[in-house]
């Protein structure tokens, strides 16, 4: 279980988040969704560790991350939390395989285990035969399901996705929002995704609105 409590958030004297509080459960498929400027990225790279609050603490199974040392907080990032981002941010410079074995090999294990695993995920995927390409030479969707598949390396808990289908066409959207809820369903993992996109958002067992750095609205998905 995740708990947020009371994050205060502010850059450069403008208040992003104002007392945010929120309990996920395990397994959940949670959607964050509001207008842009609403502090839903910011809360979601508070909950992932990516950013510090002004102020709060977020507790993972009791364990608050907002008082770890950063060596440590690295570690627990690194084998409990998997990112998607809305542009991949795959390195172009290594093949498709080399990116999603990279998190494992930081984590310690070593590059032919880690690069084993990572073709089988792919694999997985539907990426089999795309092991040995740069990311430039595959399509956004592909693209987007290397970058699932990395989340997915070290087996972590917990997947947060900031805008995942945003540079992604209709049918490539459907297609992801196919492959989270499966991965949900076979793997038990929680997911958190912030999103623009009401489909999405819909498919989740709940919604979290924001607006003005709070929750404005906490309801399950009709």
């Amino acid at each position: 279980m995740i708990e947020v409590n009371n994050i205060v958030k502010s850059y450069d004297g403008l208040r992003v988040l104002d007392g945010v509080s929120l309990t996920i459960a395990d397994g959940e498929f949670l959607s964050i969704v509001g207008p842009s400027g609403a502090g839903k990225t910011t809360l979601l790279q508070i909950i992932g560790s990516l950013e510090a609050p002004d102020s709060g603490s977020v507790l993972y199974d009791s364990v608050d991350i907002v008082r770890m040392k950063e060596a440590r907080l690295a570690a627990f990032r690194n084998r409990n939390m998997g990112f998607v981002f809305q542009f991949h941010q795959l390195l172009p410079e290594f093949t498709v395989t080399e990116n999603v074995a990279m998190p494992a090999m930081i984590g310690g294990t070593g590059r032919k285990e880690a690069m084993a695993h990572a073709a089988d995920l792919l694999t997985g995927l539907g990426l089999g035969d795309r092991l040995t390409h740069r990311p430039n030479q595959l399509s956004g969707g592909e693209r987007q399901r290397a970058a699932v598949a990395r989340a997915l390396i070290n087996d972590p808990a917990v997947i947060l996705a900031d805008e995942p289908t945003g540079s992604l066409d209709s049918h490539n959207r459907e297609e992801l929002y196919r492959l989270f809820l499966e991965l949900r369903e076979r793997t038990g993992k929680t997911f958190i995704i912030v999103t623009h996109d009401e489909s999405l958002a819909l498919s989740s067992d709940r919604v979290i609105r924001m607006a003005d750095g709070r929750i404005v609205g906490d309801s399950a998905a009709v």
